[in-house]
């Protein structure tokens, strides 16, 4: 009985020191943690219970049956972040790198079982490089069972992936089938061929960071929703992230305790320019809206012409869509569409109100944006919004002109409120476009061409460039002073609260892909 212990001792301490000391002190060496060190980080402390410790592989070409490792490269279980169950699998890049054999992907499939069952989110914490070339087809088998899990599980529980080293081939499309990816800057890596492979193909020379690196990917393909300087950095992030969502699609978010007070934020009143060609940042008027500190901005340096992300309004979770007038006039474009519509589509999985901030001049024209198709990724955002049966609130700021009015939660989509500031101009173009199009032939015919457009413009801007016309006929709720739009706000969805809405029966929609 004590041989038996004894050994049974040994085995767990080889099972918790994974590949051995000496790859233990290379990751530390590149900045890593290890895979145990980073479920500690992210879990409450002592929650974790581990599932699978034991499990060995079963391949047995090339060799490979000389080296067996307990629980084969993922640590996988369950445990706490503050208080909430989550499921986790963290792999581990000191054996075999990572990569994926047939029981390693039975370790993950199992815990997304089990996360399916019992309501709650799952967490992975990918280090690999990709599936175990010496089990062949077996190990291919096993990415698809994953695939096949992350996309019944969707909408069902949340799934986020922090891609903690180089993830390469089918490592990388788990996580993009989850609904939130996190990098760290300078050690993680997506890509599904490496640079290698990309010289020896298309001849280009780059390198990994330049091919797949965090920056790479949260600039320039928008497949990463955040990066971070550090992992530590990474699994803070993920805790925070967690506090805005509820453990599956059948509760509500998170409630945190918040004490009423003035409400009123005068600094509203004087954010945006007299000037309605000047910019200025949404943001300000998203921090001024919403509980101090709370707003965590999602694909921030994405698609920059719209702000999407998380905050709290009177403690209650909400999500933020924002055409961003600083960068490119705030106009909605083909990413920036994708952008807002992949997160509306979230909100609405996980019973996350919606407030919407408008001020768009419309959508992007030229050459680019139709040959890449505007058309059907602006529909997007459309149908995101349309489909979308969460407490829907929308506020316009400034602009809200021609089919971008339509798009952007308007009242004839769904909206449940809508509210304009006094300076919001509601029309199919702006006056000059406007004067320009409909009084032709007036202005040519004039002495003096440009002040008779001036004049004109003047007409049309008086006319129509205002909320009241849109007020009358309904399409706008109220036209309130922005230094209220707080306390608005909160009153609106306090009342939407238990909003129900049943679609009509079918399988599922047909978004425009």
């Amino acid at each position: 009985m004590e041989k038996a212990i004894n050994t049974l001792l040994q085995k767990q301490q080889q099972a918790l020191l994974g590949g051995g000391q000496k790859r233990i002190d290379e990751q530390h060496k590149k900045g890593k943690l290890t895979a145990r060190e980073r479920i500690d980080l992210l879990l409450d402390p002592g929650s974790f219970e581990e599932i699978g410790m034991f499990v060995e592989h079963r391949g047995r070409d090339f060799g490979i049956d000389k080296e067996i490792y307990l629980g084969d490269g993922v640590v996988t279980g369950y445990g706490t972040i503050n208080g909430r169950l989550v499921y986790v699998f963290s792999q581990d890049f000191t054996v075999f790198g990572g990569s994926l054999s047939e029981t390693h992907a039975e370790k993950i499939c199992k815990i997304m079982d089990l996360a399916m069952k019992n309501g709650a989110p799952v967490i992975g914490l990918n280090d690999s490089g990709g599936a175990r070339i010496q089990e062949g087809v077996v190990s291919l088998g096993g990415y698809a069972d994953i695939f096949y899990r992350n996309t019944i599980a969707s909408g069902v529980v949340p799934q986020i992936s922090a891609i903690m080293g180089p993830c390469a081939g089918g490592a990388v499309y788990s996580p993009a089938i989850t609904d939130f990816i996190l990098m760290v800057e300078n050690t993680s890596y997506m890509f599904v061929t490496g640079p290698n492979v990309v010289k020896t193909v298309t001849h280009e020379d780059v390198t990994s960071e330049e091919l797949g690196g965090a920056q790479t990917h949260a600039v320039k393909s928008g497949v990463t929703h955040f990066t971070c300087a550090n992992e530590a950095s990474c699994l803070e992030t993920i805790r925070k992230l967690l506090s805005y969502i509820p453990q599956n699609c059948d509760e509500p978010a998170p409630v945190y305790p918040y004490t009423p007070s003035n409400e009123i934020r005068e600094k509203l009143n004087t954010i945006i320019p007299d000037n309605p060609n000047l910019p200025y940042d949404m943001r300000d008027i998203i921090h001024e809206i919403v509980d101090e500190g709370s707003f965590l901005e999602v694909h921030k340096d994405y698609a920059e012409n719209i702000v999407v992300g998380f905050a709290r309004l009177a403690g209650r979770s909400i999500g933020i869509v924002a055409n961003q007038p600083a960068v490119l006039a705030g106009v909605l474009d083909i990413n920036s569409s994708k952008k807002g519509a992949r997160f509306v589509r979230f909100c609405d999985c996980f019973n996350i109100p919606l407030l919407t901030l408008v001020d768009v001049p419309g959508f992007l024209p030229g050459t680019d944006q139709e040959w890449n198709g505007i058309i059907t990724n602006g529909a997007k955002l459309l149908y995101a919004f349309s489909e979308a049966t969460v407490p829907k609130i929308t506020v316009i700021v400034r602009k809200a002109y021609g089919g971008a009015y339509d798009v952007m939660n308007s009242k004839h989509i769904g909206a449940d409120m809508n509210y304009a500031w006094p300076n919001a101009e509601i029309a199919v173009v702006g006056a000059k476009g406007a004067a320009e199009i409909i009084f032709r032939k007036e202005i040519a015919a004039a002495p003096d061409p440009e002040a008779k457009l001036k004049e004109l413009m003047d007409s049309y801007a008086e006319n129509f460039a205002h909320p009241y016309k849109a007020a009358a006929r309904g399409f706008v709720d109220e036209v309130i002073e922005p230094s209220v739009t707080r306390l608005k706000l909160i009153r609106a969805f306090a009342m939407t609260e238990n909003k129900a809405v049943k679609l009509p029966r079918k399988k599922h929609g047909n978004i425009p892909l």
